[in-house]
């Protein structure tokens, strides 16, 4: 029996998953939860063999928790379903090594297989948004650089920043200017506009 964790906040798509999957004799759907931030304890309980997360989750994103859940549990391989088709959330979900990754349009019978390829050890990638992903220019900024520039967009200010991670006030500030140098940006708003156009923050 293959024992799934279904992560989804919109309630009818999340019921209608678990309705689907119920009339699947070797799946048994073990828990259910609405927000990033319940992946990890409701896993840790129930301890399923595949985890369907949709990557836009309230309080804590998909990927992240995919990433937490990868080291709590790392039995349990990840099957991320997504709408979005933004390159840079597409690639950091390859790079978290989920064992799947599909669009939300995907028939019912290929999510079924996809469960099923992904407990037996394969992975399972939807060739469209692979080959998005591949097509897209990849960041030129530091994983640092991009920290602090996504920060910025949030309205935080250098000096918050710096005490958020943990970094003195001229290390932030030198991780803008470099972010807004790098990407070819007049000021820091610039840098932000050019970064989330491209949907490297």
């Amino acid at each position: 029996m293959i024992r799934v964790l279904i992560a989804e906040d919109m309630r009818l798509l999340r019921e209608a998953l678990v309705e689907l999957l119920r009339y699947e004799t070797d799946i048994e759907v073990v828990a259910q939860v609405a927000v990033g931030s319940e992946i990890v304890p409701a896993a840790e309980r129930e301890r399923p063999d595949v985890a369907v997360i949709d990557i836009d989750l309230p309080e804590l994103d998909g990927v992240t928790a995919a990433e937490r859940l990868r080291e709590r549990l790392p039995g349990c391989q990840v099957l991320i379903l997504t709408a979005l088709s933004k390159p840079g959330v597409l690639r950091r979900a390859l790079s978290a090594q989920v064992a799947g990754l599909l669009a939300k349009d995907t028939r019912p019978a290929e999510l079924v297989t996809a469960i099923r390829t992904i407990f037996a050890g394969g992975r399972v990638v939807d060739p469209a948004l692979a080959l998005s992903t591949m097509q897209a220019p990849e960041s030129p900024l530091t994983q640092r650089e991009t920290e602090v520039l996504r920060l910025s967009a949030t309205g935080a200010q250098p000096l918050e920043i710096a005490e958020r991670l943990f970094l003195t006030y001229g290390t932030v500030r030198n991780y803008l200017t470099s972010a807004a140098t790098k990407l070819g940006a007049r000021n820091r708003i610039d840098a932000i506009r050019i970064a989330t156009e491209a949907d490297w923050i």
